[in-house]
């Protein structure tokens, strides 16, 4: 498809870039490939306040919105499989995720508000690696693989810190994949202006053991060891507050201090557990 021009108003300044809306994922890869500094524009829900804030000045954005592969929901066996491209609102609404992992879809339910669950999708959402982001405490939870235009990884070794991930440049993800837990829990404590996870803990139970993980305390999503090891000896609320929550890679920040967010794991902990 040609490129268009397209004008952002940002920070006062006017600046341009070339738009194109890919129609299958060799186009999107080869436009990518052939561009002097293109970007990748998902549900745009990050992106675009990036543009408005000129931290980002691309010379292309290779919407991926027109892709029919790349989205989509399914089961197969134990496997929920859903497209990269899928919206919020889908996740949440879709049959096969509430009948195989409800807790994803109440996840996926307490993201932003309306206008952004029926723009926002979980591939951008993942890709971005944002701290305080929903689907990131899934992905390290649910035994779950992302699938992308070059290779599969592992759930729990995608994210690699703030904003950083273990894709490499122009690699897409095209789809992820969730084993279905035996049970499974989400809670968070959302920032009332943004609905972004202050904190946000997930339990999962496998074959009777116990996995937990958190969003928003830190850099990125992480896999709760200590509280895992506590809660597979003792699945008790008096467990969850015997665990020592080491601070030190905490964020801290005018919405919670490291200390504020480790409190709210154990909080948000205790009440997946009781979700449970």
């Amino acid at each position: 498809m040609s490129a268009e021009q397209i004008l952002i108003w940002g920070g006062g300044i006017m600046y341009e870039f070339k738009y194109h809306k890919a129609s299958s994922l060799d186009e999107a890869q080869s436009l990518k490939t052939n561009t002097a500094d293109g970007i990748y524009l998902a549900g745009g829900q990050t992106l675009i306040p990036t543009f408005k804030q000129r931290l980002a000045a691309p010379s292309d954005v290779i919407d991926l919105a027109g892709i029919e592969e790349l989205r989509g929901i399914s089961t197969s066996g134990s496997v929920l499989s859903i497209g990269a491209m899928t919206l919020h609102a889908e996740v949440a609404a879709s049959t096969e995720v509430r009948d195989s992992i409800p807790a994803l879809a109440v996840l996926a339910g307490l993201i932003g508000d309306a206008q952004v669950r029926n723009r926002g999708t979980i591939g951008g959402s993942v890709a971005n690696s944002d701290p305080a982001a929903d689907y990131p405490a899934a992905v390290v939870t649910l035994n779950s693989s992302v699938i992308t235009t070059q290779r599969t990884i592992v759930g729990t070794e995608f994210f690699q810190g703030l904003f950083e991930t273990a894709l490499t440049e122009g690699e897409l993800i095209t789809r992820l994949e969730f084993t279905v837990p035996d049970r499974c829990a989400y809670a968070k404590f959302p920032n009332p202006a943004s609905r972004y996870a202050v904190v946000g803990v997930m339990i999962a139970e496998y074959s009777g053991k116990i996995q937990v993980g958190v969003t928003g305390a830190a850099g990125c999503a992480f896999r709760a060891l200590a509280l895992e090891d506590a809660l597979n000896s003792d699945a008790s609320s008096a467990a969850i507050d015997a665990v020592h929550i080491d601070v030190e890679n905490f964020n801290s920040d005018m919405h919670a201090s490291a200390e504020y967010r480790a409190q709210l794991v154990r909080v948000m902990a205790k009440r997946a557990l009781a979700a449970l």
